[in-house]
């Protein structure tokens, strides 16, 4: 089993991507703004579009939680 969340995400280093579902891995639409590829993915046809963030590579990412 190829466990990817999208196909080429090497193409998308740094970049929001939309896709159908969470079970299609073509990319839709990509760009630097979220709200931007959310509403291309909509033009685009698609109802409901998954967006994510593919980080850059070997970038350190961070997470600080705050728990109340």
């Amino acid at each position: 089993m190829n466990n990817v969340l999208i196909n080429n995400a090497e193409l998308y280093d740094g970049k929001y991507v939309a896709t159908r579902s969470f079970i299609d891995k073509d990319v839709v639409c990509s760009g630097d703004d979220v709200v931007q590829v959310y509403n291309e993915a909509q033009k685009a046809g698609v109802k409901d579009p998954v967006v994510f963030y593919i980080p850059e590579k070997e970038m350190i990412h961070i997470y600080i939680l705050q728990c109340l």
